[in-house]
């Protein structure tokens, strides 16, 4: 698998970005040289374990403003960047971006190498699709699950419109300006320095191959590989208990009403003060970042075990 590295001085001096990378090694259970993948641990050892995963376009600089208020209550934060994103390696041909490699490697990265457990985990965007797949296919390892602006989709439901053109942008623009789409997911728009900092992992075209094929990569079809997959896991969510939170923003038409699927499924959401993040698009984590960490800190104080 050929793959390409951004060059480490393209994350040097980003705004709000004074955190301490770490890299592990994940392997394509097809074989292959290792990727490099990249994360950020932060808070004590024996602190009990935040995940947070983001989605696409952007990197672990997404929550920048939500790891602090995390740490400060003696949370371990873990951020990892997907492969193709952010400081990970990044596979050059699309064809070599799948799902289930994404779920894969993410797997290794928590449970092999990290050896995480009594997770409490939030995702957003593809980081919903990547860790609720691990939730459902690892359920002992998770203590408690957020969602913001994400969803498990299955193929069986019909994309809204939003998401459809969003899919034919991402394979039809000349060029996929990562900072740009960024901002525009957001009510305000962002400084030049922040679109820069979203640009960051990609110097040019050549490192966006993830990054154009991951919208292509959200089941909308019966058919999709990863159907059958995505539908396990929604009958483990039918089963589940522990704690589940939906914290959305007010200002996403990509992910607008994906929450009633999980509070009419999931039992665990039951007696859960659900939240509306307000002035949030898309990026809430961008907008409304120490928002999030105080709901975060919220839900677990009230479900501890």
């Amino acid at each position: 698998m050929e793959r390409v590295r951004t060059p480490e001085d393209r994350f040097n001096d980003l705004p709000d970005f004074a955190f301490t990378v770490k890299y592990a090694q994940v392997v394509d259970p097809t074989g292959g040289e290792p990727l490099r993948m990249a994360y950020l641990d932060e808070g004590p050892r024996d602190g009990d374990v935040v995940l947070l995963l983001h989605g696409e376009p952007s990197w672990s600089y997404l929550y920048r403003h939500t790891i602090p208020g995390l740490v400060s209550t003696g949370h371990r934060v873990v951020v990892p960047d997907l492969i193709g994103f952010g400081q990970s390696d990044k596979p050059s041909s699309r064809g070599d971006y799948t799902y289930a490699r994404h779920v894969e490697w993410m797997r290794q990265l928590l449970f092999d190498e990290l050896d995480l457990h009594d997770i409490t985990f939030f995702g957003q965007d593809w980081g919903s699709l990547v860790g609720l797949r691990l939730v459902g296919e690892h359920p002992d390892c998770f203590a408690r699950v957020a969602i913001g602006n994400g969803g498990l989709p299955t193929g069986d439901e019909r994309a809204n419109d939003a998401f459809r053109a969003w899919q034919e942008f991402s394979q039809t623009a000349p060029d996929l300006p990562v900072g740009a789409i960024i901002s525009g997911g957001c009510v305000v728009r962002l400084s030049p320095e922040i679109v820069a900092a979203y640009d960051a992992p990609f110097p040019d075209d050549s490192f966006k191959e993830g990054a154009r094929i991951f919208p292509m990569l959200v089941p909308t079809t019966p058919e999709d590989p990863a159907h059958d997959a995505n539908v396990a896991v929604w009958k483990v969510l039918a089963a589940w208990e522990k704690p589940f939170l939906c914290c959305y923003s007010d200002s996403d038409p990509i992910t607008k009403g994906a929450d009633r699927n999980f509070l009419s499924t999931v039992p665990g959401t039951k007696g859960q003060a659900h939240v509306t993040i307000e002035g949030g698009g898309h990026f809430l984590q961008e907008e409304r970042g120490p928002e999030l960490a105080v709901v975060l800190n919220a839900f677990i104080a009230a479900n501890e075990s």
